[in-house]
């Protein structure tokens, strides 16, 4: 099994994924656990001194105006964990607690939060165990930390709550440490507060998305071109020249993309033949410069996630010179800013795909296709309502692309009175990323039929091998009515597990 070490400078997102989403096995560095036990000594010290530190030897929030006594420290740093492990709604995947649980040991090695070697230790004995927090929907407001999602889990680290065994059974947390052999942690000084503070659960969810949208804006450039060739349009509009005189990185990889599926294909050029088109409609000859600008978008949100992993987000922080600080970098706006500005740019892609969809549909504008691409019309209805369900899920994305980090609303009798409402950012645009690979599923289904009902003519070869892969895959051609749910969960499951780019990608080589 692949192994990750967390040392004291950044992981990489691949690390994430790999912990999250494939059980990679995670060790701690020595120069980890030197910074661990050096910024330890810094925390033991100020706490012996009679000056109250907050997050040491006080309150928190609202409450940081009290001086808490050595007796009571401990008390304190189990209470705050208690109390603030308040989520409530569904459980959240398995992946993001994973990744949250992860993000948050990062900070903890890189030294700066002061908290035990010991602790960090049992955090990577939890992920090892696949031993997952029951963490739940609602309770991070972005700010201060994914506070909620971030107690339940450090919940499960002092041997109280309840958590998920590896084969995914719930079970009480003080039970699943005792079967692995893991003593629960007696949080000290800091240390409470210190496995709260992060924007980890956000992180996790950026990170994931970005992967999952990486595979799915190469697939948008596939079914582009499958749509382009479906309705005969012309190539001429993928002319590197053109998109080189307006230099948009993503604009002009798109454009490359579809044009290399489109190598060799007999359907384009047809837009001059029986009933002439001076130019195709925007769904299919703009479609590189909506895909392209949300690539664009992808790349801005790539750079603040890396930015935000090599970060150490607590409050307060053990600074390199024995200062131990409170400051504000727990604030999520530059995480949620990015969610919510890809969670806009993947409404749009849906809604370009679905225009090209319905324009396969519509024997008005499919130039030659029959009516929902029916088998017998009148007497078969066809993808008709495919294409509703598609516009369903583009009319929610366009739900879900209303920014979450617009709003805010004050908590801790307003000393937090200004929070960032990453973590809902992160939760719908899970949801979008879902629903784009629907959309997309049900365009290819689409497309394929179309180009296999163009009798005569010769689709390129690229998608030729899109068209293999998704019958084999069990995605049905064209043919009398039949059940079309299982064909379109066969299409979403082809263009989630990346097939339609790896078919394309034995012809063309990588896509960009």
């Amino acid at each position: 099994m692949h192994t990750v070490v967390v040392g004291t400078t950044s992981v990489t997102a691949s690390d994430v994924l790999a912990v999250a989403r494939d059980g990679a096995r995670v060790e701690l560095s020595e120069d980890a656990r030197e910074a661990l036990a050096a910024a330890r000594r810094t925390v033991d010290a100020l706490a012996a001194k009679p000056e109250p530190v907050y997050g040491v030897s006080t309150g928190f929030g609202a409450l940081a105006t009290r001086h808490i006594g050595p007796e009571l420290r401990t008390r304190l740093q189990r209470n705050i964990v208690r109390s603030h492990a308040a989520g409530m709604g569904p459980r959240v995947e398995r992946e993001v607690v994973r990744a949250l649980m992860f993000l948050r040991l990062k900070t903890v090695c890189s030294g700066h939060t002061g908290v035990r070697p010991e602790v960090a230790q049992t955090m990577a004995d939890l992920l090892n165990a696949g031993i997952t927090p029951v963490v739940h929907e609602y309770g991070s407001l972005g700010c201060s930390g994914d506070l909620a999602p971030l107690s339940h889990c450090a919940l499960t680290l002092m041997g109280e709550g309840e958590a998920e065994d590896a084969e995914g059974v719930v079970r009480p947390a003080a039970e699943l440490l005792a079967a692995h052999g893991i003593d629960p942690v007696e949080l000290r000084e800091k240390e409470g507060l210190a496995l709260l503070n992060g924007t980890d659960g956000m992180l996790g969810m950026l990170l994931m998305a970005l992967a999952d949208l990486e595979v799915l804006y190469k697939t948008a450039d596939v079914t582009a071109a499958l749509s382009l060739e479906a309705l005969l349009g012309t190539d001429r509009v993928l002319a590197p020249e053109l998109h080189a005189i307006r230099p948009h990185p993503g604009q002009a990889a798109s454009a490359a993309n579809m044009l290399a599926v489109l190598r060799g294909s007999e359907l384009t050029g047809h837009h001059q033949d029986d009933a002439p088109r001076v130019q195709d409609a925007y769904s299919v000859r703009c479609a590189p410069q909506v895909a392209g600008a949300g690539r664009d978008t992808l790349a801005h949100a790539r750079l603040v996630a890396e930015r935000e992993l090599a970060a150490a987000v607590d409050n307060p922080v053990v600074l390199p010179d024995g200062r131990v600080e409170s400051n504000g970098n727990f604030h999520g706006a530059p995480v949620a800013y990015v969610l919510d500005f890809l969670a806009i740019a993947v409404a749009d892609l849906a809604s370009i795909a679905e225009r090209r969809t319905d324009r396969l549909l519509d024997k008005n504008r499919s130039h030659g296709l029959p009516p929902f691409l029916a088998d017998d019309p009148g007497v078969d209805s066809g993808l008709m309502i495919a294409q509703y369900t598609q516009a369903a899920l583009v009319s929610e994305l366009k739900r879900l692309a209303v920014p979450a980090s617009v709003d805010s609303i004050p908590s801790s009798a307003m000393q937090e009175d200004h929070v960032s409402m990453g973590w809902s950012a992160a939760r719908k645009l899970r949801t979008a990323v879902d629903n784009l690979a629907r959309v997309l599923a049900i365009e290819l289904y689409a497309a394929t039929r179309a180009i296999e009902l163009r009798e005569g003519l010769t689709p390129a070869p690229a998608s030729r091998a899109a068209i293999d892969a998704a019958r084999a895959a069990g995605i049905g051609g064209p043919g009398p009515d039949r059940h079309l749910a299982p064909d379109l969960a066969a299409a979403d499951a082809f263009v989630r597990a990346g097939g339609a780019v790896a078919a394309v990608e034995t012809v063309t080589g990588p896509l960009a």
